[in-house]
């Protein structure tokens, strides 16, 4: 293996296990603002248990968001050095913005969500909840703006020739709403808000069938699923509406993902398949004729380009393409399906019976990850050859001065590192949740932070218990 397969290697892993964390930090951001909300309108112990035991998750995981995160912009400098030099003034601006208006945001009213309780009042407390919340989503927005820019580049000029050329921008808000911004970010924030939505249908399905928490859970699992429900329909909306962007701007990458070959011809849906790009064809599949064309075109008739119409040098590697995009709908039709039968039990009233679906959500967490993930591989590896589309080839990103050896040396320890934050991360979250939620809150902190509204509580539930010291 050579430097470019190295360094490819080595950013797809940083990045991919990097991107295990922010999904669920926006996620149980959402939720936590709706946990804490419904404890201020209500005054019941037990959301104010929710938000207490999710606040400690979300900071694990956005503990290992930062340190991990880190090290992605790094490698813009040591193995994508060229890269950098082009993109510099377009990603210089996006990524300030995202610490300025993110990264600060979040970890500086974070401070207060989790070691506030008893420091401030509850309307500052909450205020700061939906600043952690706000924090994380901003934090997205500028990570996609600029990874949408390298999908479909806008509000730029070329300055210079050659190895010399960079982009500069011409105007900052072309550049912001390029013509993908807004699809993909709704698409990946649907997809975060979903893997939130699961790691708490996950520990309160857990702790249901071990007879755990119970009121706990079962207050957190329909909040799960209102959540999971509303975002895994968002997913569908918005990857259809990305794919119709992405047959306008990108059309080898739509291509590559229904292994669509002929160069004007109406193009079906492919169920599954595998691809056999040396005969240009797909063996063993499940189409539905024509559906392609109907989903971009509204009309099963239109010819939709096909990858013989570009240059096999400027074709993207098209097994895996279909593949990892394939396997990413086929798993967000399954959490639609999952997120349907969760809510139509909980309306029959049989959902906390249904251990089998119990069941289902413990192992079901995984999904939304595994999705996401695969979701950026069919839009990163669909983009090639371009490391930004139509503008720079990905071998002329790398930097001039790297070696093989180094890096090879550097992949290694990133992987031998990253394996030990994953299996402290495991560790960590698993002792979270096998010591689940306080079954007590403390009575004098609890009065002390809600002694402005104790008096119109009832005597009965949260105040009784505060005045018999419970």
């Amino acid at each position: 293996m050579d430097a470019l397969l190295l360094s490819r290697l080595q950013f797809a892993f940083t990045v991919a296990f990097h991107y295990i964390f922010p999904p669920l930090s926006i996620g149980l951001g959402v939720i936590l603002v709706f946990m804490e909300g419904m404890y201020l309108r209500t005054k019941q112990r037990i959301y104010e248990e929710m938000t207490r035991f999710w606040v400690n998750i979300f900071a694990l995981t956005f503990a290992m968001g930062v340190a991990t995160g880190i090290v992605m912009e790094f490698q813009f400098g040591t193995n994508w050095a060229s890269y950098a030099r082009f993109v510099g003034d377009i990603f210089g601006s996006a990524l300030a913005a995202e610490g300025i208006f993110a990264f600060f945001l979040e970890s500086g009213f974070l401070a207060i969500v989790v070691f506030g309780w008893n420091r401030v009042g509850p309307g500052m407390h909450f205020f700061s909840t939906c600043m952690v919340a706000l924090g994380s989503i901003f934090s997205a927005v500028w990570i996609i703006v600029a990874n949408s820019w390298q999908q479909t580049p806008a509000g730029y000029h070329l300055v210079g020739e050659g190895a010399n050329a960079r982009a500069e921008i011409t105007s900052f808000w072309e550049m912001v709403f390029n013509p993908s911004t807004v699809d993909r970010l709704i698409h990946v924030l649907s997809g975060a808000w979903l893997a939130g939505a699961f790691i708490v249908l996950s520990v309160s399905a857990f702790y249901l069938l071990g007879n755990r928490h119970v009121r706990f859970a079962q207050r957190s699992i329909k909040i799960g699923l209102v959540v999971a429900l509303l975002a895994s329909l968002l997913q569908l909306v918005t990857g259809h509406t990305g794919a119709v962007v992405v047959s306008e701007n990108q059309p080898a990458k739509l291509a590559a993902f229904e292994a669509h070959y002929e160069a004007d011809a109406a193009a079906d849906l492919y169920l599954l398949g595998w691809v056999d790009d040396d005969r240009e064809k797909v063996r063993f599949g499940l189409k539905l004729p024509g559906m392609l064309s109907w989903l971009v075109h509204q009309d099963s008739s239109v010819p939709v380009r096909g990858l013989r119409s570009f240059a096999e040098e400027d074709r993207p590697p098209v097994n895996i393409v279909f593949q990892s995009y394939h396997l990413m709908v086929m798993i967000g039709m399954l959490l639609i399906l999952l997120s349907v039968l969760g809510v139509f039990f909980w309306w029959r009233q049989t959902l906390f019976e249904k251990r089998w679906l119990l069941w289902m959500f413990v192992v079901a967490v995984i999904l939304p990850q595994v999705a996401n993930q695969l979701g950026w591989i069919s839009a990163e590896v669909g983009r090639q050859p371009w490391i930004v589309y139509g503008l720079m080839r990905t071998p002329d990103g790398l930097s001039k001065v790297l070696s093989t050896e180094q890096a090879a040396l550097s992949l290694t320890l990133f992987v031998l590192l990253y394996g030990l934050l994953f299996l402290l991360f495991i560790f960590l979250l698993n002792h979270k949740i096998q010591h689940g939620p306080g079954e007590e809150i403390d009575a004098a902190s609890t009065y002390e932070y809600h002694r402005t509204g104790l008096e119109s509580l009832p005597l009965t539930g949260a105040r009784k218990e505060i005045r018999s010291g419970r």
